[in-house]
């Protein structure tokens, strides 16, 4: 990647930075974050991104977090004082509260709008109404001007849509993303828990129209479920779309709260919302081995965990939710834990997926296809 290059190229000589894209590289060398490009864009954002569905808490949301203001603001200062400029939220979230309270918490710290990449979403039901639900062009524009409004901005960064729409033809969806782009209340959008193939045919529609194109897939991806590698982080490289992983942790299943023969953890939200769903028995293999290294490098499971997937090729940005201060710092850290070639080596093995149609196929096929195999 050029901007690696770049920020590897410049990023110690100090003594030379006087123009203003030197100030910008030392203020990124004062972190052991990472930034990378999002998509094809221009725009940077950290290798961890902050998760806001913890905050607010109402209605069926309440089992996964219920951060207040306060708390949400300490929060978000702590993730932009290590490094982080990308926060993640959704206009269903707490019913709306979740935007509320991070566009209450953006001007309680005072921070510039430029200096944070704001991300949500549109799909969900956000009432009760036949229209306030899904992707048409009328409930996309609807749903953009309620979260500007909840959030107190001038413009949405990056807009998702949230999940597959069986009523609303591709075709509709894409030209309300369009009139939302246009209009300067969206800059780029992205596209969260879609098939591979739905990915391809709706970017397609938008490069045959001149439309906006998706720049960015959130999925649910974890060393304890790596299913997104069969087809959909195979497109997204093919395509330079930035793979967003959701749930790295396994809705905190990888914490280090759970053990093989205690279900309970008491007081992890997978205790009375156990989602998103894993193969635990696996996921306590891998929760062994990560224990095991984890314990050799001084530091948690959870670190183990999300230093693996930031080794994962085409992950732009992990989302890291948190309900506490140090569980967040303890999330960040791992951005500072190397592991070794044989650790990842361990990782991926026990971690593997098993082999699917038409996968070993295409496997067994390349036997004597490289040059230097003949």
């Amino acid at each position: 990647m050029v901007v690696k290059y770049l920020y590897n190229r410049f990023r110690k000589p100090k003594f030379l930075c006087n123009f203003p894209v030197c100030q910008i590289i030392n203020k990124l060398n004062s972190f052991t974050m990472k930034y990378n490009q999002l998509g094809k864009t221009g725009v940077l954002v950290s290798e961890l991104c902050l998760g806001a569905m913890t905050f607010g808490g109402k209605g069926y949301w309440e089992a996964i977090g219920k951060l207040p203001e306060d708390e949400v603001t300490l929060l978000i200062k702590t993730a932009i004082d290590h490094g982080i400029n990308f926060v993640d939220t959704a206009n269903a979230y707490s019913e709306g509260l979740s935007e509320i309270l991070l566009g209450k918490a953006l001007k309680n710290l005072g921070i510039p709008r430029q200096s944070l990449v704001i991300a949500t979403k549109v799909r969900l039901r956000m009432g009760p109404g036949a229209n306030q639900v899904g992707l048409s062009r009328l409930h996309i524009s609807d749903s953009v001007d309620d979260s500007l409004k909840r959030m107190d901005i001038s413009h949405i960064d990056l807009l998702y849509i949230h999940g597959v729409d069986p009523l609303t033809p591709l075709e509709e969806t894409m030209r309300g993303l369009e009139d939302v782009v246009r209009s300067g209340k969206v800059r780029y959008i992205g596209i969260s828990n879609h098939p591979a193939w739905m990915v391809m045919k709706a970017n397609s529609i938008a490069d045959k129209m001149g439309w906006t194109k998706f720049v960015a897939s959130q999925n649910f991806y974890s060393i304890a479920s790596r299913d997104i590698e069969r087809e959909i982080v195979p497109m997204a490289l093919s395509e330079g779309i930035g793979i967003m992983p959701w749930s790295p942790l396994a809705g905190g299943f990888l914490s280090g709260k759970f053990v093989r023969g205690k279900e309970i953890a008491g007081d992890s939200r997978r205790d009375t919302f156990d989602f998103p769903p894993i193969n635990k028995n696996k996921a306590y293999d891998i929760i062994d081995v990560m224990a095991r290294i984890g314990n050799s490098h001084n530091t948690s499971a959870a670190r183990v965990a999300l230093a693996w997937m930031l080794t994962k090729p085409g992950v732009t940005s992990i989302i890291i939710g948190a309900k506490k201060i140090d569980q967040l710092i303890d999330n960040i850290d791992c951005t500072g834990l190397k592991l070794s070639d044989e650790e990842l080596g361990e990782l991926e093995a026990i971690s593997a997926l098993s082999p699917e149609y038409p996968a070993w196929m295409v496997s067994r096929q390349m036997t004597g296809r490289y040059p230097d195999e003949l």
